[in-house]
């Protein structure tokens, strides 16, 4: 193959990488698989889309190589392809936002505007963590939270948040994290937390860059009322950010 055939192969390879995204509907499902991997059926349901619509899109992503299959007796799991995935959903962001005044404004009246103080960074939380400084929670849906979360948090979906006041002890920060930085869920959270009167901060990145990072991540339950504990991502999977 002539230099002249290779370019232009490699320019197609990676134009397909930007068809797949070119839907709104394709980039909020990566979002969702983001989160931890999931069936067509529970992708359909949380976009509104139906089952065989939903199946047409994954296709298209699966093509595109940005997310693969995994099988368990009858039921097909999505998750992404690598942790790649996660710093393309971010760059398109970062790139979306920095050309586009309305972007910027969205996300400094719904996102920045709403808390003057900074978040915390993941090194951040990582070393408070470690020094049992914190009460971290989770207020992502609680399917996403059994899908993957980051180690010790609690899963307090923000629709539960005012009912779990209680739980949180005052001698210490809570911290919220959700989906990543476009998500408004631990905006809310920290909003509501510091009306009651708690020391309140909000992560600055969600599950899916914690994940990708390879920072420590579990899977499965971990409440107040339960005893059992989850078990630890294998750090091949932690590596492909889709705990």
């Amino acid at each position: 193959m002539e230099q002249r055939q290779v370019k232009d192969r490699l320019f197609s390879l990676w134009s397909e990488i930007g068809k797949a995204i070119s839907s709104p509907k394709r980039f909020q499902l990566l979002d969702l698989i983001a989160q931890g991997e999931r069936t067509v059926e529970e992708l359909a349901h949380e976009t509104g889309l139906t089952v065989n619509n939903t199946s047409s899109h994954l296709s298209v992503l699966t093509a595109a190589r940005l997310i693969r299959k995994r099988k368990e007796a009858q039921s097909v799991y999505h998750q992404l392809a690598g942790p790649e995935v996660v710093a393309l959903m971010r760059s398109v962001q970062a790139v979306s936002r920095s050309g586009s005044h309305e972007i910027e404004h969205l996300a400094k009246t719904y996102l920045d505007g709403r808390d003057e103080l900074e978040p915390l960074t993941a090194p951040e939380l990582r070393e408070r963590l470690r020094c049992g400084e914190v009460t971290l929670i989770d207020v992502r849906p609680e399917l996403e939270y059994r899908a993957g979360h980051i180690e010790g948090a609690v899963s307090v979906p923000l629709e539960k948040l005012k009912a779990r006041f209680a739980e949180f002890p005052r001698s210490r920060p809570v911290i919220a994290y959700c989906r990543g930085p476009y998500c408004v869920f631990a905006v809310d959270a920290v909003e509501q937390l510091r009306k009651r009167g708690f020391k309140s901060f909000r992560l600055a990145v969600g599950y899916p860059d914690w994940a990708a990072a390879g920072l420590p991540v579990e899977i499965g339950e971990q409440t107040p009322h339960k005893a059992s504990r989850p078990r630890r991502a294998p750090k091949s999977k932690l590596r492909r950010g889709a705990a």
